[in-house]
């Protein structure tokens, strides 16, 4: 990685675009750590992966990742992306705001198609935690849950991670995700998994159960989803679909639309 210059995320501040592109070889590599099949998608691009590429557009434009934990965002597939296809990866910070445990960060991210045609949209919230303050509880306002009770909602597939699997997956940028030192510094027992790497397990229970190819999810991130840690994929068909560890939610989202 080049050596990149970093600033303090402030309201306003726009991302310089750049291309971006999800290949074939790259999206089969990452599905396999996850433990998923990357021909289930018959052509195109797990939408998830433009969550972490668009928090490495925010890198590249000098915004540091490190240690940062994702609370929510949203996941707009306006048209399914082709594998290999060129797109232009843009971003906006829109609000920083100061709580107990650092600074909450709003961030617009969107994808466009190389006629200007918004393809994805990712805008997402994440905490910058301040190490003074590892042991601080509150992110900010916590958004009401999606799923009230777990006991009466459709199972899917079942999942054991593995550190070597979420080592496999995670790429730089963010320690947390695969050095105990630094998710202990963080306030974590072990390192937990990026939102976006949990976000593929919606995805694909989605994919597969309702052949949609336009979709828009709220994601929440409840509970930290560790390394070695085994969950559901389970889903009240089709106003919400989340990832359960023991019953407890750990990542969720609102089916606001399927098309």
């Amino acid at each position: 990685m080049n050596e990149i210059e970093w600033i303090e995320p402030v309201a306003g501040y726009q991302f310089k675009p750049e291309e971006v592109m999800v290949t074939e070889e790259f999206q089969t590599e990452k599905l396999a750590a996850c433990g998923l099949d990357s021909d289930s998608f018959n052509g195109y691009v797990d939408a998830s992966f433009f969550i972490a590429i668009g928090i490495h557009a925010g890198i590249n434009n000098g915004i540091s990742a490190e240690g940062n934990v994702n609370m929510l965002t949203s996941l707009i597939q306006h048209r399914p992306v082709r594998l290999g296809e060129t797109l232009m990866a843009n971003g906006t910070i829109l609000a920083v705001e100061d709580v107990p445990r650092g600074q909450s960060v709003e961030t617009d991210v969107w994808f466009e198609s190389a006629d200007g045609e918004r393809v994805i949209s990712a805008p997402r919230k994440s905490l910058r935690p301040n190490p003074a303050k590892v042991g601080n509880r509150g992110a900010g306002e916590r958004p009401a849950p999606v799923i009230e009770a777990t006991a009466d909602l459709t199972l899917f597939d079942s999942y054991t991670l593995t550190p070597e699997q979420v080592k496999r997956y995670s790429s730089e940028g963010n320690s947390i995700h695969y050095e105990m030192a630094s998710a202990n510094k963080a306030g974590f027992r072990a390192p937990i998994i990026g939102g976006g790497m949990g976000v593929h397990y919606l995805i694909h229970a989605l994919w597969q159960a309702t052949a949609s190819k336009s979709f828009d999810l709220s994601v929440y991130f409840r509970r930290p989803i560790f390394w070695d840690d085994e969950f559901v994929v389970a889903a009240d068909p089709w106003q919400a679909i989340a990832l359960l560890r023991e019953g407890k939610v750990l990542t969720e989202a609102r089916i606001n639309a399927l098309g």
